[in-house]
């Protein structure tokens, strides 16, 4: 064969492959100047099952509110307690719908006024001293705490009913996504020891959490009694819009959250996930079925971050393709002197795009932004108001209200 005829088909053949990979090219990662769409599913591109009649695909402002361990104080919650993150009433005396999502979540139920000592995720100590696993009646206990009539999501819908008397009907309605424990596989998991079949049955068969199939079998029960549970409280002014993924890295979990992503789409409800910064597996999170994906920067909790970890996390999340978390806690107060945190997380956020086009999950400790409004102090009530009006006069609200 000649020279020249080798050439020729070598050429060809680069020629070919080019072409195929370019034909094959995946969507290219929506940017963050393209907004998202209340009601619509950017954000959703590659995944496997999109929910179609869901609404927390309209949500844009969804906040964390801890509950379930007994260590937590007021260990109930409230419709007084609720509303503050349902309503905002700004200096002029007006109201507006404040978050219109809420993720109910919990790590751990440790042995403090009357908790049986367990967590919810894999290496999560309480006072330095790490916790059994928690098996099947814990899971229990905390489906029927989230789905209770005067606490859980009974004191939201509560609070949403009053505000509907007050403001009228919500552009959408106002949702609740609600965690899903981690099956962990031993019942010490910080010495992988005392067995892997602490869990309990289902249907009179005992689950073996060293197996992937009962791990997310044990996943698919809890869905499905937190479903239930959530129809027979028949809520008024809420509605169930999806599950949340608690453990904060992909871990020793990932071969199982397919199959439960998959199963969490076909009956419509959509999977959600918040990974701390640069958590293992955080910009995979499609590959592993989530329809939503929030960027924690860490940055609030440690007074020696620089703000450039802001500009690193807002730029990792974009090229991820995922929204963000905000964060704060009591250390916001002026007595804690951490305020300026909160402040550049909004300064970062606008500068970045992300305030006016993408969704918003929001950590605020445990009760911490009715701590800023209950303040006696001018300043804190001062960013409590700024703080409210950076959410309320978001872009993207401007149909979602």
């Amino acid at each position: 064969m000649s020279n020249i005829l080798k050439l020729f088909l070598v050429s060809s053949f680069l020629c070919i492959c080019g072409f195929i990979a370019c034909s094959q090219a995946p969507k290219p990662i929506p940017k963050w100047e393209d907004p998202v769409v209340p009601g619509g599913s950017q954000g959703n591109e590659g995944n496997h099952n999109n929910p179609k009649n869901n609404e927390i695909l309209s949500s844009t402002d969804m906040v964390l509110i801890y509950g379930g361990g007994h260590h937590r104080s007021p260990y109930s919650w409230s419709k007084d307690m609720m509303k503050d993150y349902v309503v905002y009433t700004d200096k002029s005396n007006k109201s507006h719908w404040l978050f219109d999502s809420f993720l109910l979540l919990e790590f751990m139920d440790p042995a403090v006024n009357g908790g049986p000592g367990k967590t919810l995720v894999t290496g999560y100590k309480y006072k330095g001293s790490y916790m059994q696993s928690a098996n099947k009646d814990d899971w229990g206990r905390l489906i029927d705490y989230y789905c209770s009539k005067d606490s859980g999501a009974g004191a939201i819908d509560k609070a949403v009913g009053d505000a509907r008397v007050l403001l009228g009907e919500p552009a959408s309605a106002r949702t609740i996504v609600v965690c899903i424990p981690e099956p962990i596989t031993w019942l010490y998991s910080a010495t992988h020891s005392g067995g892997t079949a602490y869990w309990g049955e289902i249907n009179g068969e005992q689950l073996d959490f060293s197996n992937r199939t009962d791990r997310v079998r044990a996943c698919k029960w809890y869905v499905d009694k937190v479903v239930e549970k959530f129809k027979a409280m028949k809520y008024k002014n809420i509605k169930l819009a999806g599950f949340y993924w608690v453990a904060e890295q992909s871990g020793d979990t990932k071969d199982m959250l397919f199959d439960l992503a998959a199963y969490i789409n076909s009956n419509n409800y959509s999977f959600n996930w918040i990974p701390y910064y640069r958590a293992a597996g955080y910009a995979d999170w499609r590959s592993y079925g989530f329809n939503f994906a929030y960027l924690q920067p860490n940055y609030f909790f440690n007074k020696d971050v620089p703000y450039e970890r802001l500009n690193s996390a807002c730029a990792e999340a974009e090229l991820a393709g995922m929204d963000m978390e905000l964060e704060f806690d009591d250390n916001a107060l002026v007595r804690y002197g951490r305020g300026y945190k909160l402040r550049d997380y909004m300064k970062a956020f606008k500068e970045h795009g992300v305030w006016k086009s993408r969704r918003l999950a929001y950590y605020q400790g445990g009760w911490s932004l009715r701590s800023l409004k209950n303040s006696s102090d001018p300043q804190d009530n001062q960013l409590y108001h700024d703080f409210c009006d950076f959410v309320i006069s978001r872009p993207i609200r401007d149909k979602h209200k």
